[in-house]
């Protein structure tokens, strides 16, 4: 009787996942670039902290933009031991567009401030200084399509978004990546469905942060960067406080690409951790709930189907598990990985499961939202927690 109603209480989650969930799972990218965009102003803010592997691809990406409107980067060297911002420097001179950028080294960080954001900030403030109509928040590890930035306006402008984001292709080659990376896509448009994001009656916000184009004085009515300073998934909150203001539109880039690579599933095991409890509000109880919401997801019909001498468990575990395969194909045909990856999602759940008690008990240990050698989160009881 018992696993009757476990089996019950997945196959009814699943209905709801796929009839009921904004169509998460059928995402894919929208042409949205017309042939005439309007001319906007645009500046391209990109903090980078020892990014000399992968920010000259970027600055590239970007300079070769097919935009007939102005353009301008500020990159913002957070203190990189690597030269990063030489390198930065170099591309845009072999591109012949030095003019077409400016580089400046952040200054030390206030308490109270995440890295990445405090550099945004002084990206921000150096390009009111140009008075753009927008601004492109993008990472050192991007590389934009060609008509990427045409897309963007051309969505901002045709729709009047106030905040357009895409997330971008992750790099997903070796075997941890294939494994892994389109579980991670998945799992986002779940928890964000893109219809709800564009929908101006719903309150689900989000946004990604390896491309974002964000309109100035918007940005200014929120109260600047100032206003997320503390945040660790900080595209998701600018997203949040846009929305309170305007609209937002969230979608999946096709060809702009994150060429940071993903050596290992520790390495993929350390981004979940990174920011997985902060978006639980750092709170055990949603952690508890999290954690068992998706054991009756994503473990439960399995091992009904594998193990239960009931045949109505069985049942329903199989027609869970078979409706977790099939909404798991488009984002796996996205990616151009095999389609029996599919039938792993449950195991691949496991692993964000385990990544995100992790992330839980680096908080409680003072280590919550480490990245390149900083904390960037701790628990209220450790010495280390931040003001």
């Amino acid at each position: 009787m018992e696993e009757a109603i476990i089996a019950a209480m997945a196959a009814a989650v699943w209905v709801y996942l796929i009839a009921f969930r904004g169509g998460f799972w059928r995402i894919g990218r929208e042409d949205v670039a017309p042939p005439e965009v309007p001319v906007r102003s645009v500046v391209a803010v990109i903090p980078a902290r020892d990014e000399a592997e992968v920010i000259g691809s970027a600055i590239a990406s970007l300079l070769a933009q097919d935009y007939s409107g102005q353009l301008h980067l500020v990159v913002i060297d957070d203190h990189s031991s690597d030269g990063t911002a030489q390198i930065a420097r170099d591309a845009a001179a072999s591109a012949g567009a030095g003019e077409r950028m400016t580089v400046a080294v952040a200054a030390p960080m206030p308490r109270g401030w995440t890295g990445k954001l405090w550099a945004v900030r002084q990206g921000v403030a150096i390009a009111a200084t140009l008075q753009p109509d927008y601004l492109l928040l993008t990472d050192a590890d991007i590389v934009h399509a060609p008509d990427n930035l045409r897309s963007l306006v051309a969505r901002a402008e045709t729709g009047g978004y106030d905040l357009v984001s895409l997330m971008v292709r992750l790099h997903c080659r070796g075997f941890w990546e294939r494994l892994l990376v389109p579980a991670f896509v998945f799992f986002f448009f779940k928890l964000y469905p893109p219809r709800w994001v564009a929908d101006p009656a719903r309150s689900v916000a989000a946004a990604a942060g390896g491309s974002m184009l964000l309109r100035r004085e918007t940005l200014d009515r929120i109260g600047g960067v100032d206003s997320i300073r503390h945040e660790i998934i900080d595209d998701c909150s600018l997203a949040r406080r846009v929305k309170a203001v305007g609209r937002v539109w969230l979608g999946i880039a096709d060809e702009t690409r994150s060429v940071r690579p993903y050596g290992s599933w520790r390495v993929l095991w350390d981004m979940i951790a990174r920011c997985a409890f902060a978006q639980l509000g750092y709170s055990p109880v949603i952690l508890t709930a999290t954690i068992m919401a998706m054991c009756i997801t994503y473990l439960a019909p399995p091992l009904l189907v594998l193990a239960s001498s009931d045949p109505w468990a069985m049942g329903l575990g199989g027609a869970a598990w078979l409706a977790m395969v099939i909404s798991f194909f488009p984002i796996l045909r996205i990616y151009r990985c095999s389609p029996f990856i599919a039938l792993l999602l449950p195991a691949i759940a496991l692993f964000y499961m385990a990544a995100t008690l992790g992330s839980a008990v680096q908080y409680w240990r003072g280590r919550g939202g480490a990245w390149k050698g900083r904390y960037q989160a701790a628990s209220p009881n450790s010495a280390d927690a931040p003001i």
